[in-house]
């Protein structure tokens, strides 16, 4: 399902919470929609959900306009998008099964097809033969199972992830993460994960678009802007980047051998990663790198390397290493920039 917003707009009061968003979400793929708090994200995916309408603008899914749906058509609509939340929304009167048959039930299957769907469920979410379990005695991530296994009980063709994994520990984040993908390729869903967390993105998501102050500023292949950002909001998420697991997944977090943070940031992609290029910079060019901090990290398929550094020299001969990097393949960003 593919989702096109066009020139979105939601305001409450004085404040622009959604201000004139345009967006193409492809369909089959995890689209991630990060931002700060404040930034838009729970208004646009209120109105992306159709759960709001905007004040202007257009959604279409699939080339069919649905914001302007009401009544009958609108429910309908609504039934066949899955929604998961931070807090899991629960019924703790009902076990594992009985939350998943919800849904279901309310939409007047019969028992036996509910049955049959409830175990197939529980099954794909990796709980089978939990179905009788109170929800007071699962783990925070068996709960999230569970509300996975909810929202795709009507078979949706749209999945929202509203910081679904904001209330887990890293380890846990990165099973749910996992799974989600796993649903994601089996089901061919279109999956919208709503996130502040920018190893959320990198982990899940093949697209990504940045909100700040209910506008778009920047877009496109999450690889694209690990390895070369072009907004101060994605330049300061990848910052502050560090690994969903720490335990499992050090080789994606930043060594640090500085409190300061250098001059200049260099980006790495792909084989540049591996190579001895500052060595060959700093002798053909005359000039010495002091690497403040530096890491690498796997986005999708793709090697995204950091550094943080000094670069030592005349402005001459830094602004010679500077472009020679560049024509290397290196993004050279100044602090600050």
């Amino acid at each position: 399902m593919q989702i096109a917003l066009h020139n979105l707009q939601r305001t409450y009061g004085s404040l622009h919470a959604v201000n004139g968003i345009s967006l193409n979400i492809p369909s089959n793929t995890v689209y991630g929609i990060i931002g700060k708090s404040g930034a838009g994200k729970s208004t646009l995916v209120r109105l992306i959900s159709l759960l709001e309408k905007p004040d202007n603008g257009e959604i279409y899914f699939d080339d069919v306009r649905v914001d302007d749906l009401d009544g009958d058509a609108l429910i309908q609509r609504r039934r066949r998008i899955g929604m998961i939340f931070q807090n899991f929304n629960l019924f703790y009167s009902r076990n594992a099964a009985q939350n998943i048959a919800y849904p279901l039930e309310i939409t007047a299957v019969p028992k036996e097809q509910i049955k049959g769907r409830v175990a197939e469920l529980l099954a794909l979410v990796g709980l089978e033969g939990r179905g009788n379990a109170p929800i007071s005695t699962l783990s925070g991530g068996q709960k999230q199972r569970v509300a996975i296994a909810r929202a795709l009980a009507c078979n949706p063709d749209i999945l929202f992830c509203d910081e679904a994994t904001s209330a887990l520990d890293p380890q846990t984040t990165h099973s749910i993460l996992s799974l989600l993908k796993e649903i994601q390729r089996k089901m061919g869903l279109t999956v919208v994960m709503i996130t502040h967390q920018m190893e959320v993105v990198r982990d899940a998501c093949t697209h990504v678009a940045v909100l700040n102050d209910g506008t778009v500023v920047e877009e496109g292949l999450v690889t694209d802007l690990f390895s070369n950002p072009k907004s101060d909001v994605t330049k300061d998420f990848l910052t502050h980047l560090v690994g969903i697991d720490e335990a499992s997944k050090s080789e994606d977090r930043m060594v640090q051998w500085s409190k300061k943070r250098g001059a200049y940031t260099l980006r790495f992609r792909g084989s540049t990663t591996d190579q001895p290029i500052l060595s060959e910079v700093s002798r053909s060019m005359g000039v010495d790198f002091n690497i403040r901090a530096g890491g690498v990290q796997k986005v999708g398929d793709v090697e995204i390397g950091t550094m943080f550094v000094d670069i030592s020299g005349s402005d001459e001969e830094r602004d010679r290493a500077i472009e020679r990097l560049r024509a290397i393949g290196v993004v050279v960003e100044e602090a600050g920039l």
